[in-house]
């Protein structure tokens, strides 16, 4: 990276560029150093780039912001900043992470407050600023730089909390007064947009975020957040006063779990929010355990406590905290908490979570701030994908932001729609109560399968399920950062995370691996798939399909796809090729799941299949033998994928719990994987003989007789099997006419191209 330093400050030459210029750049300096104080490496970095793209501010120019000139120079302005603040910050070099998180921290809200803009507009211009600024960037901070720069993520990071903020709000507004009125038989005057200024309403809040610090602190997902928000829910339930609560406790709809000795709390909201009681409890024991070191109270057995709040709640196997709610402790608790959560924003802090409390129109924008929450940050229409990963709702940061069709979310239709909550726990439950029962090793079927290969495979199917997983969901890695504050439960907590996720996909990978074998063996007649079950990219693909799955189910907000394809070193082109079996195969899958992995499968083939390093240039090479020297000079080529030892030992995992590999069978292994196409180059020779046999229909080449009536037809036919999918490209295709695996693969491929565009020219016919 090319190091701006103070003794080298880019000097500015106010006679170079006219008067106009001149008074921009004086603005954004005195903007730098009087409003920010930035020192004096990221003042001079600032400067530079500001001077390299305040051509944007032009008048003919059109490229950010669709206003005046002066609202181009502060979206302009803004953009450099957080792109220094954050390019910096992820150098790894420690001294300017610490000039950067100073008293008078850099983080974005500061810098948008400052260039008075929010955060809706912010995001709507980043793209356009992104695309212009990026030679500008790649030639100061190198060829990633827009991956560190991590918009996409902060983009979803304030998705999910608009999410859990619209629930927080709803559900006390539900359950207490919002003003310091108690209840009683008159109901205060509250209007449709009324005031959540109670300090219990902020306390419950603040007590979110700094579980969300200490304990959530890498684990940033929608799930997770939610539930740490239900714990919350269950400490406020407990503490306020009586006459504060707008809700009996009588009420079924909330409080459906009820014994002799009064409601059952904890999986009263277990079953209003579909989530597990194991989890909950396991939550309030960080809420518990955090009251009590940040606030300094002292935790009693709620069974031998009296206080009115307890009243018709049993309590056995509950905490309480005598005065947490009074009026001589709110105050100081309050003040502790912002107190702590100031000292974790300046460590490492880009968004001041406590604007959503705040009601802070300047920041949030007014159509946030009136109820239209991520809808508007994100401009997609969640009715129709209300599960939908961060990938799909915002492809990335070069994606134009759209703005949801007038009505689309209005009358009968926007009541009954789920919320991103709901959905995401609906289906969050789907995989606590399908998935997570399953064994985590191959089924007695499986494991037939497995065995009536030329060889046992068992072991290597074990290890490397365990190696690849462990890639995709580390444990070390999360606990990367330094802890905030006193509590060192944030390593525990990421890696019980990790943990369960790893778990997750695991069983999921081998309910579905166990479906397809089945299908496999039914059409081809045959017990013996040895040359699908060796196949190293197949398993792979399957085992990045149930990870995205998993982190789908949760909305992850750190892990957003293609990170499935990076960690297990595959491309997308082949992760194509199991996504319509994947679905297929499962038939618990949520409808949600599905539109995940069909929207997911669409983004592939319409643009990450064709990018350089794809495999399918691979399979072009000997599908179509012309365009090799040119997809050779261009350098498309994908590189062979990483081994899984170069995995194993890029993650640092220890051979201690895998399931060990005799040498012989190593050695059959890398064959095998060199047959398959896995490791070898594609155009080397293959002799072997393959005696499947499918039907020839589903094979035909969509360009020979058939484009149109491709998509009509795909239903009636048969599923083609999986080991010519992932057979070597050069081996003669099972379907016969002197094609091969290639030729056969790269037709298939653009049926389903040719499919997608036609499906789209239907939807856009009927909407016309």
């Amino acid at each position: 990276m090319e190091d701006i330093s103070s003794s080298t400050a880019v000097s500015i030459d106010l006679q170079s560029d006219g008067g106009q210029n001149d008074a921009i750049e004086v603005r954004f300096m005195a903007l730098c150093k009087s409003a920010l104080s930035l020192e004096e490496n990221a003042y001079a970095q600032a400067i530079k780039i500001f001077k390299e793209t305040k051509y944007l501010t032009s008048s003919n120019t059109s490229a950010v912001g669709s206003g005046t000139p002066e609202e181009i120079e502060r979206f302009l302005s803004a953009f450099v900043l957080y792109s220094v603040k954050r390019l910096l910050e992820s150098t790894g070099d420690k001294e300017h992470r610490e000039q950067l998180s100073h008293d008078n921290g850099l983080t974005l809200c500061r810098i948008l407050r400052s260039v008075k803009l929010n955060f809706l507009d912010f995001f709507k211009e980043l793209p356009q600023f992104v695309v212009k600024a990026g030679p500008v960037l790649c030639n100061l901070y190198g060829a990633d730089w827009e991956k560190r720069l991590e918009v996409l993520i902060l983009k979803i990071n304030m998705c999910v909390l608009f999410d859990v903020n619209r629930h927080y709000k709803r559900a006390y507004q539900e359950l207490f007064w919002a003003n310091d009125t108690s209840g009683g038989d008159k109901e205060p005057p509250v209007s449709s947009t009324m005031s959540f200024s109670s300090d219990f309403y902020r306390f419950g809040w603040l007590l979110f975020l700094s579980l969300r610090v200490h304990a959530l602190s890498h684990v940033k997902d929608l799930v997770t957040s939610i539930n740490g928000l239900i714990s919350v829910l269950a400490i406020l339930i407990m503490h306020l006063p009586v006459q504060f609560r707008k809700l009996s406790l009588k009420d079924e709809g909330w409080f459906a779990k009820r014994g002799e000795k009064g409601v059952h709390l904890l999986a009263s909201l277990c079953q209003k929010y579909d989530t597990s009681e194991d989890v909950l409890k396991q939550m309030m024991e960080k809420t518990n355990s955090l009251i009590a070191e940040i606030l300094k109270v002292q935790p009693q057995v709620a069974s031998e406590c009296e206080s009115e709040s307890l009243i018709d709640i049993d309590t056995e196997g509950l905490i309480y905290y005598k005065g947490l709610m009074e009026e001589s402790c709110l105050k100081t608790s309050l003040n502790t908490l912002e107190k702590d959560y100031n000292e974790a924003l300046h460590q490492n802090g880009d968004l001041d979570e406590r604007i959503f409390i705040d009601e802070d129109d300047s920041l949030l924008g007014s159509g946030i701030a009136s109820g239209s929450t991520s809808d508007n940050l994100t401009g997609t229409k969640r009715k129709f994908d209300p599960i939908s990963s961060p990938a799909r709702m915002m492809t990335s940061p070069l994606s134009p932001f759209r703005s949801p069709p007038p009505g689309s979310l209005s009358g009968a239709v926007s009541r009954m729609a789920p919320t991103p909550v709901t959905a995401a726990m609906t289906t969050a439950k789907w995989l606590r109560t399908v998935v997570s029962p399953l064994v985590p090793n191959p089924s007695p079927k499986l494991g037939r399968f497995l065995a009536s290969c030329d060889r046992d495979v068992t072991n290597e199917v074990v290890r490397r399920a365990l190696i690849i997983l462990e890639a995709i969901f580390p444990s070390s890695a999360l606990g990367e950062r330094c802890l905030t504050g006193n509590l060192q439960t944030t390593n525990l907590m990421d890696n019980i995370w990790a943990e369960q996720r790893r778990l997750e996909a695991l069983k999921l990978y081998y309910r579905v691996l166990e479906a397809m074998c089945t299908a496999e063996a039914q059409i081809l007649h045959v017990a013996n798939l040895t040359s699908l079950l060796t196949n190293e990219r197949f398993h792979r693909c399957m085992l990045a399909c149930s990870a995205e799955l998993v982190l789908a189910t949760h909305k992850t907000v750190t892990m957003l796809f293609p990170a499935v394809l990076e960690r297990t070193g595959i491309t997308a082109f082949d992760l194509s090729k199991v996504i319509e079996g994947f679905v297929r195969h499962e038939d618990s899958l949520p409808r949600e799941l599905r539109r995940h992995l069909n929207s997911l499968e669409e983004r592939l083939l319409e643009s990450m299949v064709w990018e350089k390093g794809s495999s399918l240039y691979n399979s072009l090479t000997v599908a179509r033998p012309g365009l090799s020297a040119e997809i050779s000079r261009l350098g498309l080529l994908a590189e062979p994928m990483p081994s899984l030892d170069a995995i194993a030992i890029h993650m640092n995992l220890s051979s201690a719990g895998l399931p060990p590999i005799p040498p012989s069978q190593k050695h059959e292994s890398s064959a095998v994987s060199g047959q398959n196409g896995d490791i070898m180059s594609p155009k080397r020779p293959c002799t072997e003989y393959m005696s499947v046999l499918v039907e020839r229909n589903s094979f035909t080449s969509p360009v020979k007789d058939r484009l149109l009536a491709l998509t009509n037809l795909k239903s009636k036919l048969p599923p083609p099997a999986l080991q010519s999918a992932f057979a070597s490209p050069t081996r003669p295709s099972p379907g016969g006419g002197g094609e091969t695996c290639a030729e056969t693969g790269i037709d298939i491929f653009f049926g389903k191209v040719i499919g997608t565009y036609l499906s789209l020219f239907r939807l856009l016919n009927r909407s016309t």
